[in-house]
């Protein structure tokens, strides 16, 4: 083999690049190769559109903070970001509320919205206050989420038994004390359902994502670019290589174990010690393909059943046409979801009138006087799909009245239509090959699901174990820890930053020893 890499990962998510950086930290040479990964905007016509919306909920995590303090960069991030207020909307049928990171404002907004029920939202956040606490405390440790090995269940057990809501059985249901139909239950699920790669949530789940959402919401100043070009420094400031345009054909194998991989355009292969992928381990046993694993492990691995896609548009449109108060993280229930009469648990919304997450960007979008909007709504199937950027307008302009009248571009990356270009004062419907030149695609792209875990494991919280039939790979994106979205991704990523690490005492040692003592302070 021409070149030798001790790891290699496939994919470009916030799981697969955290583990790059970490191990690149600890003297493992390693490359990175993106897999399919796709940047979040495009351009048409110079203006920028958006593939997905981002916010970086995990920010606040104690799992990003370990790799921020390990990397001695806390303070270099902290000036890249800068706190929302409000931290989030809701706007609904009669409804606008508000967010805001203040205690006592946020006490005045439910006193204007929800008088009645003051005193359970009160203690509604004292408890999440209280389990999230316990939560930061457990996710600080050097421990394996979710555990493999008889050690690691022994260790993680211990740590999760003390957590509420989640081995313990002494709390009720979280939201119990709220009216059947109150309104507030979908104010708490909704953004929870939005950030998590799972549609069944246990209430820990649900307590942690909200929780996210409610103590502190930072954005960075060019969104998520912004958060893979910090991650891909990192990684070249530490020796690693990052080709994320790539994507490796086949993994290679040695009796069971990883090798080496085939990568697209290159003749010859590339000797690997570990593979890592922000893909399913199923996708890693795909590209695998002589690989024949055991029977007794492929069955035990869960099955990621898609129950619900994210479908985006991105809606370009004047700043006349904006409220003044629409802040960057909104959702929008053109009805309350939960007064539908469904069998399930799910309150994805219906294809008609969907539930969306919108995303309103501050940075530049090409168009002087305009502002790019990214709208994710959650299709329950992919007969929706043909009508459903229509369904997504209809439900922005129930709320956000006149809104239509401003529209400038509008399009998706899903449905392979064409694009809507309103500049010139009519809708005209101009071909996709159109935004080629700007890294848009002809065809429409893959939404992204959000999975039912046939059997869940782990509490309710796990999926795909972090370690894979074949050895020496690891999965380290949405798969692992499904209900628990980015946290869960960079607990993955951390679990196997670990395993690899302690296959090399010397770069263990060398890893307790490297933690600056100012960091660490």
């Amino acid at each position: 083999m021409a070149k030798h890499y001790d790891v290699a990962v496939l994919g470009a998510g916030i799981g697969a690049l955290t583990s790059a950086v970490l191990l690149a930290r600890r003297s493992w040479r390693v490359l990175v190769l993106g897999q399919g990964w796709r940047p979040p905007t495009y351009h048409y016509d110079g203006i920028a559109l958006a593939r997905r919306p981002f916010v970086f909920l995990a920010a606040s995590s104690p799992t990003w903070v370990r790799v921020m303090v390990e990397l001695a960069q806390s303070q270099t991030f902290r000036r890249r970001a800068a706190p929302l207020d409000p931290m989030f909307q809701v706007l609904g049928p009669k409804l606008r509320l508000e967010v805001p990171p203040d205690v006592q404002f946020f006490g005045k907004e439910i006193d204007r919205v929800y008088p009645e029920v003051r005193r359970v939202v009160d203690e509604l956040y004292a408890d999440l206050a209280r389990t999230n606490a316990a939560v930061d405390a457990a996710f600080e440790r050097d421990l394996v989420w979710p555990p493999g090995s008889f050690w690691e269940r022994r260790e993680t057990g211990r740590a999760a038994s003390a957590l509420p809501r989640l081995a313990r059985t002494d709390a009720g249901p979280l939201l119990a004390e709220f009216p059947r139909d109150h309104e507030y239950r979908a104010i708490v699920d909704v953004p929870a359902r939005f950030a998590s790669h799972s549609v069944d949530l246990p209430d820990f789940a649900v307590a942690r994502l909200h929780g996210a959402w409610t103590r502190g919401v930072t954005r960075l100043h060019h969104g998520e670019q912004e958060l893979v070009d910090f991650l891909v420094d990192r990684l070249k400031a530490h020796g690693g290589e990052a080709r994320l345009g790539d994507r490796a054909a086949r993994v290679l194998h040695k009796r069971g174990r990883a090798s080496g991989l085939l990568i697209d355009g290159d003749e010859a292969p590339t000797g690997v010690g570990f593979v890592l992928t922000d893909h399913t381990t199923r996708a890693l046993l795909d590209w695998t393909s002589d690989f024949d694993p055991p029977r007794r492990e492929l069955a035990a691995l869960a099955h990621l059943l898609p129950a619900e896609w994210r479908f985006v548009v991105s809606i370009v449109v004047r700043d006349e046409g904006l409220p003044d108060a629409l802040g960057d993280e909104s959702f929008l229930l053109a009805a309350w979801p939960h007064r539908a009469a469904r069998p399930s648990r799910s309150i994805g919304g219906s294809a008609a009138r969907p539930l969306i997450h919108l995303h309103r960007t501050r940075q530049p979008c090409g168009v002087p006087g305009a502002t790019l909007l990214v709208a994710e709504a959650l299709l329950p199937d992919l007969t929706s799909l043909p009508t459903a950027r229509e369904a997504v307008l209809a439900t922005i302009e129930s709320l956000l009245p006149y809104i239509e009248r401003h529209y400038l571009v509008v399009d998706s990356p899903h449905d392979g239509r064409p694009v809507w270009d309103y500049r010139s004062g009519a809708r005209r419907e101009t071909d996709r090959a159109r935004t080629r030149p700007g890294g848009g695609s002809l065809e429409g792209e893959p939404m992204v699901p959000r999975w039912r875990v046939e059997p869940p494991s782990f509490h309710g919280l796990a999926a795909e174990p972090i370690r894979t039939p074949l050895a020496g790979g690891f999965v380290v994106g949405p798969s692992a820890l499904p209900t628990l979205g980015q946290e869960g991704e960079l607990l993955a990523a951390l679990g196997a930053a670990r395993l690899v690490t302690r296959t090399d005492r010397r770069k263990e040692q060398m890893r307790r020893e490297m933690w600056s003592k100012i960091e660490l302070g």
